[in-house]
């Protein structure tokens, strides 16, 4: 197959170059190496793979890939929490015009091949909770004074009790709550609209956290592993925010680069519909502090991660997920252990970002 993967030198794009090349296909990757992200060229860049330097918000890269391509993995973008507010629109333009536009050529062009877009629990919100007395419950933003008194747990919105955190499905609303995960299911929405109209294959691939090798170091919009590890790397313990209870659900990036191929090549082994969701996951939940704790271990045990308190704006306390969805459809379980993943990250160089 000749597939298209955007933001292919990125971290998980790149594992993703890597499988499809490595299986015999034909890959062309179009990336423009963000400063944000890239601070040199990275050194894992394959010979065997068409390597185009350009930025998907330009019609002309997509109009120059698309033709004859069977298959598109769009994993390029601006990615994780960001700073504040201001980085609304670098947001918007990398995550949704940028979609927009390729999907915009796609249509011109009549392309109607598989598309697999990266997407991302974030769209989520809060994850699920089960109430003792009331079932069942989303509940609503955190208040400012509870985190300012260290109350981090969501209450039930109905009765204000403890809740109880529970493994999300891809059936439950999404309710985003900062300008990442807004632009997250904005992307899903357009996808699955082109879809609908030109009856392609759309698959949007709800990653969880995702770690491993080649993660970037030393940027407000890493994943909190890279951020742990960039603080033991310079002999710094890690803050953790919060008391560090936060749940997660942490993935390895061959793991989530097998799935993102699966769902480009391979046919669906279950009753799995097309133009849907799916959450990548291990299945797996942990704490912050749990992989703050592990990465530590692995580092320097004398550098243990110490939980600072405070919160980081538009944050949620616990999502992790249900991946038995991707597993009946596509056939691809997790195989790389948290340990063992934990361990190879340790002594991974980052990517210098």
């Amino acid at each position: 197959m000749r597939i298209v993967v955007t933001g292919g030198a990125g971290f998980i794009g790149s594992f993703v170059v890597d499988q499809l090349a490595g299986a015999g296909h034909d890959v062309v990757v179009i990336d423009n190496l963000d400063p944000a992200a890239h601070r040199v060229t990275p050194d894992y860049l394959r010979d065997d793979v068409d390597y185009r330097w350009t930025d998907i918000r330009h019609p002309d890269a997509w109009r120059d890939v698309l033709p004859g391509a069977d298959a598109v993995a769009h994993l390029a973008g601006k990615v994780g929490l960001g700073v504040d507010f201001g980085d609304c629109v670098d947001y918007v333009s990398n995550n949704d015009v940028g979609t927009a536009v390729g999907l915009g050529v796609a249509h011109e062009l009549g392309w109607r091949g598989r598309y697999v877009l990266g997407s991302s629990m974030v769209v989520y919100g809060e994850g699920r909770y089960r109430c003792a007395t009331h079932g069942e419950v989303r509940p609503a933003r955190r208040l400012v004074e509870s985190l300012e008194g260290g109350n981090y747990e969501p209450p039930c919105p109905v009765c204000g009790e403890s809740l109880e955190a529970i493994a999300i499905t891809e059936d439950v609303a999404c309710d985003p709550r900062n300008v990442y995960a807004a632009t997250k299911l904005h992307q899903e929405h357009l996808a699955f609209a082109f879809g609908a109209e030109h009856r392609s294959d759309v698959t949007a691939l709800r990653f969880h956290n995702v770690y491993g090798p080649r993660m970037p170091q030393l940027t407000p919009y890493a994943g909190v592993a890279s951020i742990f590890l960039s603080a033991l790397a310079a002999g710094v313990a890690p803050n953790v925010f919060e008391d560090g209870g936060q749940t997660r659900d942490f993935v390895h990036v061959t793991d989530v680069a097998a799935s993102v191929c699966a769902a480009l090549t391979g046919a669906m082994t279950g009753d799995g519909t097309s133009n849907a969701s799916f959450n990548v996951a291990s299945g797996e939940p942990r704490t912050v502090l749990d992989m703050a704790k592990a990465l530590a271990d692995a580092v320097d045990p004398a550098l243990a991660p110490t939980v600072v308190g405070g919160w980081r704006e538009g944050d949620v306390r616990h999502v992790f997920a249900s991946p038995e969805r991707l597993w009946d459809a596509f056939g691809c379980r997790p195989t790389v252990p948290f340990d063992v993943g934990v361990a190879q990250l340790a002594t991974a160089p980052l990517r210098v970002a």
